[in-house]
């Protein structure tokens, strides 16, 4: 398998992590807000395959920068999954804008970017 196709496969297995453990992620953060519910408009199937799809094109993207630097790829997974979530938090509000002020929807969306990088980085 070629280091391309095994970051996108990594990136999706890593958006599976993240949505089957969104239930309890939860109820640890007591928000309630689900990315996979999002993305697939109310419906899970959909909102996996959606999010398999993007979990991919992040693993392509992943395996394109660690090709060009020299950092340790399990730290440089998460720093992407990290920055990314960061970057783009601003923009929940477009979802809900009580989310963007939410110190626990924060907080969550912390953890399961954090977990995508780490599952990705552990599979890539």
């Amino acid at each position: 398998m070629s280091p391309r196709v095994r970051a996108a496969a990594a990136g999706a297995v890593a958006a599976v992590v993240w949505g089957l453990q969104e239930p309890l992620d939860q109820r640890l953060f007591g928000c309630d807000y689900s990315d996979v519910l999002f993305l697939g408009r109310g419906r899970r199937s959909l909102g996996f395959a959606a999010h398999m799809a993007n979990g991919a094109l992040f693993g392509v993207a992943f395996d394109a920068v660690r090709r060009r630097a020299d950092i340790d790829e399990r730290r440089l997974a998460l720093a992407l999954a990290l920055g990314e979530h960061v970057a783009l938090w601003p923009f929940i509000s477009l979802v809900d804008r009580r989310l963007v002020t939410s110190p626990r929807a924060f907080a969550q969306a912390t953890y399961r970017h954090a977990l995508f990088g780490l599952v990705l980085s552990r599979l890539a």
